[in-house]
């Protein structure tokens, strides 16, 4: 089975439970930090992402928000959020999706971005460009950070790690953003709604599928400081590639 086909269907089809459960009572827990939340709907859809990607992928590992580590028989491994922008969701806002990626020897090859309220699906295989909806994409060419839309996020605990920098860049760049789901914020850098996306202390599963369509399509992804970026790092920079330099300078102050 192909693994980009496998997770854009599964994500469509955990968007639609996601839908189902959206407007009615939602009992919602608090995890690691305040703000930090997760509903019913999220473990729901991560089962069911989970039997999806392992009837078609037995052997493979999972790493998922809400479910922690699956451990797999082969070199392959999904990397999943069930539902990325939970706050939004619990609050009826339409900012949340599903984020799917697929991982072979250590390298992100597939990746699908569902947003269900907004309808748009965001793909990309490795080497074969992006997607929105099925159609080819590419980032913005906004060559002025003074020009550009940037965005970032973080929750409300770690706002002092981040609002110098929401700050600066505020007096720097067109406007700012902080719209609730990472993954989300990277498929809009893709697409060039957004030229510009920064955040520390993310997890694999909040950009493991973003920072792949971001690349493919015609992105640059680093670290902050401008490091090589790991899905694991934490740090994460993604950009339309013009503005890469002067948002790394921008976020380091100089």
């Amino acid at each position: 089975m192909d693994p980009l086909f496998l997770a854009i269907e599964t994500a469509r089809e955990a968007g639609a439970l996601l839908l189902a459960h959206a407007g009615g009572p939602l009992e919602t827990e608090q995890k690691s930090a305040r703000g930090d939340l997760v509903t019913v709907a999220d473990r729901a859809s991560e089962a069911l992402i989970v039997e999806r990607l392992l009837a078609g992928f037995p052997a493979s590992a999972i790493l998922g928000e809400e479910g922690g580590v699956r451990a797999g028989a082969s070199d392959e491994r999904w990397i999943v959020d069930p539902l990325d922008g939970t706050t939004n969701y619990a609050h009826g806002y339409p900012m949340y999706c599903v984020s799917i990626a697929y991982e072979r020897a250590g390298e992100v090859l597939a990746g699908a971005i569902y947003a269900p309220v907004l309808g748009e699906l965001f793909a990309a295989e490795k080497g074969s460009g992006a997607t929105r909806n099925g159609r080819p994409m590419r980032v913005s060419r906004s060559a002025r950070l003074y020009d550009s839309l940037v965005c970032t996020g973080f929750v409300p605990a770690g706002y002092e790690r981040n609002g110098e920098n929401f700050a600066r860049l505020s007096r720097v760049a067109r406007a700012v953003r902080r719209d609730g789901s990472a993954a989300l914020d990277c498929a809009f850098v893709a697409c060039g709604a957004f030229d510009a996306f920064w955040e520390f202390d993310l997890k694999a599963w909040d950009v493991a599928a973003g920072g792949l369509i971001v690349r493919e399509a015609g992105g640059t992804v680093t670290a902050i400081d401008g490091s090589a970026y790991t899905v694991d790092g934490g740090s994460f920079l993604a950009t339309n590639g013009v503005i890469h330099e002067p948002m790394r300078a921008a976020l380091a102050g100089e």
